[in-house]
């Protein structure tokens, strides 16, 4: 496999505009689309972005999101476009800084897309009032943000990591007498040890004893060992981010022979890249209870979306399914199709995308969310997160080195997001 990139239709009809001064790429085509019988509706032209290339070694990498972008646009032009209309994705890469962030948002209003539809960013205060600004809605982005849960223009599909920590007090609750939480030492962190608690003192357990941990540490020895301490041999969960692997490799040495206290995280801070990466069923994640947006990676549910890859990344190498990056994106693309179906008129602009989600267009994921709404009545009704209508997620277990349900179905949070603060 490479990361060698293929245009979106075949010959005659390709074409790969670049847009070098923007870090954008195009992918576009003309004449009919196959499937259909002549006609094409005007095409629809939207724009993701996620950090793609950086000299920064602590930047985040998400290379896998804009592939997802451009496999899902070939899908659909290749099965007659949405209604007949041609599917155009740019993409941008954003280098996980501020000002790539709101270069993107700029280059989305400059060229007009309908929407930025399943993109990651970190730099919500940067490219959120461009956005608003140029009335350009933000579909489906991955939440790492707290923007993507303010604005008036975002169309969240999960309930970030609010939601994350509130159900992971509620997992926890029924095995962990006692919970030691390691968190950022950062204003972000300061309101995950409320969000875990609700769900601990809703089935009477006490609080989690808050520890707090520099972001960029390259050993927590020090930390690891207080929370062995104060959890009583019981659990110790970690929401640290990338650095969360380099927590618990210190946590595990701490660890006496023989004893085994249980860990715990959320999606984004343990994933099943890093699992398999780490060791499989030798990782230090082995038997970690997870909680996350979606049904496991392997959850027959995932099946088209797999299948769409294996076809149309080309053998993309830079894209992994098991990533919930990549997962929010191509349910992000779900919710856009669904939008522009429900739009009678020729041209889709922003203002209509935006309009048809207002009004409460449902979005079917196949079982991968609830169906999703963001009708005003939809929305959780939180001051802190006023745009959240997805409060559900799932209870996971690495078991053999694969995250697997701990839990059938969904749990839903809602209420213990509701008296919540700001993180």
């Amino acid at each position: 496999m490479t990361g060698r990139r293929r245009a979106l239709f075949p010959r005659p009809f390709q074409h790969v505009i670049t847009a070098a001064a923007a870090g954008a790429l195009l992918l576009t085509g003309c004449g009919v689309l196959p499937g259909t019988s002549g006609g094409s509706r005007e095409p629809v032209t939207v724009m993701t972005w996620a950090p793609d290339r950086s000299d920064d070694v602590s930047a985040v990498q998400k290379a896998g999101v804009p592939v997802m972008a451009r496999a899902y646009a070939r899908w659909v032009n290749d099965t007659g476009g949405i209604g007949g209309r041609e599917l155009r994705v740019i993409v941008c890469d954003e280098g996980d800084t501020a000002l790539g962030a709101e270069r993107c948002a700029r280059e989305a209003v400059k060229k007009e897309v309908a929407a930025v539809v399943g993109s990651y960013s970190r730099h919500g205060q940067s490219f959120m009032p461009a956005l608003e600004a140029g009335g350009v809605p933000y579909i489906g982005g991955y939440g790492a943000s707290t923007e993507e849960f303010s604005s008036y223009l975002s169309y969240p599909v999960n309930g970030g990591q609010s939601a994350l920590l509130a159900g992971h007090g509620q997992q926890l609750a029924r095995s962990c007498a006692r919970v030691s939480l390691v968190r950022p030492d950062t204003i972000g962190g300061d309101g995950m040890p409320q969000l875990l608690n609700n769900g601990l003192l809703a089935a009477d357990r006490p609080k989690s004893t808050d520890i707090l941990a520099p972001e960029d540490a390259t050993s927590y020895d020090k930390q690891a060992a207080k929370a062995l301490e104060r959890s009583g041999g019981s659990c110790v969960t970690a929401v640290l981010g990338s650095r969360t692997e380099t927590f618990f490799d210190s946590f595990r040495r701490l660890e006496a022979e023989g004893e085994r206290v249980t860990v715990s995280s959320v999606l984004g801070s343990v994933s099943q890249p890093l699992i398999t990466r780490t060791g499989g069923r030798n990782s230090p994640f082995e038997g970690a209870h997870v909680t996350g947006w979606y049904p496991e990676s392997g959850d027959a549910r995932w099946k088209e979306m797999r299948s769409v890859v294996k076809r149309y990344a080309f053998g993309d190498n830079r894209i992994d399914p098991d990533d919930t990056a990549v997962q929010t994106t191509w349910i992000a693309y779900t919710a856009l199709r669904a939008a522009v179906a429900a739009i009678d008129d020729d041209k889709v602009t922003s203002g209509r995308i935006a309009a048809t989600l207002n009004r409460g267009t449902e979005v079917d994921t196949g079982g991968l969310t609830p169906t999703l709404r963001w009708r005003f009545r939809d929305l959780v009704g939180a001051s802190a997160y006023p745009r959240i209508v997805n409060t559900k997620v799932t209870f996971q277990v690495v078991r053999e080195g694969r995250l697997t349900a701990e839990r059938e179905g969904f749990v839903d949070v809602a209420e213990a997001l509701t008296d919540a603060p700001h993180i």
